[in-house]
């Protein structure tokens, strides 16, 4: 019974078993490469465009039609100087508008401030006024009431004049406060009056600029490295015209995969080819934003830039990630994009087949791989593209 059952056991793995997967390939049509003990140098190659260290963008501050283009690319500009003209006659009506609204607002403010002084003047006049009949009467009152005494004129007169001076003292404190209410108003008022008129005077500044930037002037003494524009040609408020760079250097962006963000950091050093010469370079900032599988990296020149540079100019080197050091490598190749380095092919010791097998990478550089495990030294390994290979356990290589 032992047996029987051992053997049934047997038969049954031996069925369940998974078959290896063998794909038959032309020998001469897969690309090797020996695993060594050698030198890793920790590189990775570099491709990028020389760029201004300062550029600024020119933009539509106002929307326009584009009736004239003063300057091209590659010409010398001074701040504040005219780049581009354009005209808004929608803007040109709507700033005529709000102007006369404006003038119309300051002339009602500077009547009403005009009365307020008018009325203080008039009020300050009525009381002089009122101090001068008062004292009139009373010389008036004196004069009359000897006269009334001696009887040379009616009684009825002279006390008509002493009612009448009774009536301008009891008219003087009510005149008197009103002016004193009068003036506390206007007192009051004439800041507020003056605020506004100084906010709507620089109110009609800020319209009449609107025409102004109706002209595109230089932000910055520099050079225009790029400007496409055509007559005639329509732009929205806020939409790129050009871009003015600033003649303090340049520097270098390269795009570089994602895989060596996290060991892309600043101060390393690089060099590229630039005119057949090696000019040796410091990564200044890491953008840690990915994009598409890339990043960028901005690099500064170590020493003087040539002045043959010109803004656009691609440019190729490499990155220094580590320093050299003795391990276990292997030449990179196409493979690395279907197995992404977690498993290759590895040649037979009779050289016939290749079988996968699981390895594992540490560090990879443009020319070299960093083996960590499941390779040895000595062994052959298949680097060409595996994308016809995935689900294959074997190739067996058809000489």
């Amino acid at each position: 019974m032992t047996i029987t059952a051992a053997a049934l056991v047997a038969a049954t793995a031996a069925f369940l078993a998974k078959p290896a997967r063998t794909l038959r390939v032309e020998a001469n049509g897969v690309s090797l490469a020996k695993v060594e003990r050698g030198v890793f140098r920790d590189i990775i190659p570099l491709r990028g465009k020389i760029v201004a260290l300062e550029t600024v963008y020119l933009g539509a501050i106002e929307g326009g039609r584009v009736e004239r283009v003063l300057v091209q690319p590659g010409d010398a500009v001074e701040f504040g100087q005219p780049l581009v003209r354009l005209s808004n006659t929608a803007l040109e009506l709507e700033v005529l508008d709000r102007q006369a609204r404006i003038i119309e607002s300051v002339t009602q403010l500077q009547t009403y401030q005009t009365q307020l002084e008018q009325n203080r003047l008039d009020n300050q006049k009525a009381l002089e006024q009122i101090d001068y009949n008062i004292l009139r009467l009373e010389r008036t009152v004196g004069r009359q009431r000897d006269l009334a005494d001696r009887g040379l004129i009616a009684k009825d007169v002279s006390e008509a004049a002493s009612d009448e001076l009774a009536y301008q003292k009891t008219l003087r404190p009510l005149q008197a406060k009103g002016n004193r209410d009068q003036e506390e108003l206007r007192r009051r008022q004439d800041p507020q009056i003056r605020a506004q008129i100084e906010k709507l005077q620089k109110d009609m500044e800020v319209t009449a600029q609107k025409l102004d930037n109706l002209v595109v002037r230089a932000p910055i003494d520099g050079r225009m490295t790029a400007i496409d524009l055509k007559v005639g040609e329509n732009f929205v408020q806020g939409q790129r015209l050009g871009e003015v760079t600033k003649d303090s250097g340049y520097k270098i962006v390269a795009a570089v995969d994602e895989y060596y963000l996290g060991r892309v950091k600043a101060g390393q050093q690089a060099w590229v080819n630039i005119g057949g010469a090696r000019v040796p370079l410091r990564v200044g900032r890491v953008h840690p934003q990915v994009a598409n599988g890339v990043f960028d990296v901005e690099l500064q020149f170590s020493g003087e830039a040539s002045p043959e540079l010109r803004p656009g100019q691609a440019v190729q080197g490499t990155l220094t990630l580590g320093a050299d050091s003795r391990a276990i490598v292997l030449a990179t190749g196409p493979f690395l994009e279907a197995s992404g380095g977690s498993w290759a092919f590895v040649l037979t010791d009779d050289g016939r087949a290749a079988e996968r097998r699981a390895i594992k990478v540490s560090r990879r550089s443009a020319e070299q791989l960093e083996i960590a495990g499941g390779l040895k030294p000595g062994e052959t390994v298949v680097i060409s593209d595996y994308s016809s290979y995935e689900r294959v356990d074997r190739i067996a290589l058809v000489r």
